[in-house]
């Protein structure tokens, strides 16, 4: 009995562990993209895109930007220095520097492999405006 006790608690102890496991994105299912301001608004920062599932996760976080000012956000195709003007994917608006979002359907690997960047814009009035782009690009291999 004192075995069998002792296996049931092991296979639970494996359980917990591998199902935690597969909770935590693997470090190819994240990347931090360099956000850097432009035109002289002083917003640089970093958006970590994630891939959860079917979804990815995008997460900017900037410092000088505004209090309280809705910046559209998306994902463009081109780079920070050629960006296609129409966005691909939109994101919510950052407000004070920090935004969460999540864009369904949409893998990284496919976002990696293309040419696409996170752009940030002034505000709704100022659309023409960018404020803070980065590159989404593979890590440079070892």
């Amino acid at each position: 009995m004192k075995i069998i006790r002792s296996l049931a608690l092991l296979l639970a102890a494996i359980t917990t562990l591998s199902t935690a496991a597969l909770a935590q994105p693997k470090a190819s299912d994240s990347l931090t993209v360099t956000m850097k301001a432009l035109n002289g608004s002083g917003e640089d920062g970093t958006a970590t895109v994630t891939q959860k599932g079917d979804n990815l996760e995008v997460v900017i976080s900037l410092k000088g930007a505004p209090k309280d000012v809705a910046q559209p956000t998306h994902i463009h195709i081109g780079t920070c220095g050629k960006i296609n003007a129409s966005p691909e994917y939109g994101l919510k608006n950052t407000v004070n520097g920090a935004n969460d979002s999540e864009v369904k359907g949409v893998k990284l690997a496919d976002l990696m492999s293309g040419k696409y960047a996170i752009n940030v814009h002034k505000s709704a009035d100022e659309i023409g405006t960018y404020v803070s782009c980065g590159n989404i690009v593979a890590p440079a291999t070892k």
